[in-house]
Order: structure tokens, then C-alpha cells, then sequence
């Protein structure tokens, strides 16, 4: 069984260990979805999200994959994609995404329930 490393410095590169895993599960990649406005992803996101405000959501997951590319320019997640993960600045934007893409079938839907602002915390 792993043990938390000590000190503060250790503290914080374990919870971040474990929201990476948290994030991407335990095996596969994640796809990270910011459902933050365009403004708010603007001023700074987690590098290789891409941003879908949660108002477009519902449409931009039902698109045909051309379309989401052309307007995305990213491929479409899959139905059966394992590790799709939405946030947004403190998590309640997230977590209503996440509701909505499992309403969609999207199954590997996940939240990240810290959010941008954990994220960020993590980083500075």
C-alpha cells in the first residue's frame, strides 16, 4: 500500500497524484472538457481541455463528428469513451455537465469536483 510522502510539499504532490488518477481512472488517458464560459477559459485552463461552454453542451454532443470538428476542431468523444472528464471553475457547472453527457449515454463521464480552481491551487 502506498503511504503519503511527509511535509507539506509531499502533502501536495500526493493530492495531486491522486486527482490525476482520479481524473484519468486507473488506466487510459483522459479527455478534459472545461465547461467554463469562452471568457473564463480565456483568462486560463488545464492544458489540453477543450473548451465547451455547458450551454452548448447538449448540442455540441449530439453533433454529427464533422460538425463537432469543424466547430471544435477536435474529434467528437465517443459513447463509449472510459474517461471524459468535465470542470469547471468550482464544480458545480462540472458536475451538471457530467449529468448531462451520462444522460447522452456518454457512460465514462466524469467531474472533477475540485475544479479549475484546485487545479490552479495544485499549480502555484
Amino acid at each position: 500500500m502506498l503511504q503519503a510522502p511527509r511535509g507539506r510539499a509531499g502533502a501536495a504532490l500526493w493530492r495531486r497524484a491522486v486527482a490525476v488518477r482520479t481524473m484519468a481512472g486507473a488506466s487510459g488517458r483522459a479527455r478534459l472538457f472545461d465547461v467554463r464560459s469562452r471568457e473564463e477559459a480565456a483568462a486560463g485552463t488545464i492544458p489540453g481541455a477543450l473548451n465547451i461552454p455547458v450551454s452548448e453542451l447538449e448540442s455540441a454532443l449530439q453533433m454529427e463528428p464533422a460538425a463537432f470538428q469543424a466547430l471544435y476542431s477536435a474529434e467528437k468523444p465517443k459513447l463509449e469513451d472510459e474517461h471524459l472528464v468535465f470542470f469547471c471553475q468550482m464544480g458545480k457547472r462540472g458536475l451538471q455537465a457530467m449529468q448531462l453527457a451520462r444522460s447522452l449515454g456518454y457512460t465514462g463521464a466524469r467531474n472533477y469536483a475540485g475544479a479549475y480552481r484546485e487545479w490552479l491551487e495544485k499549480e502555484g
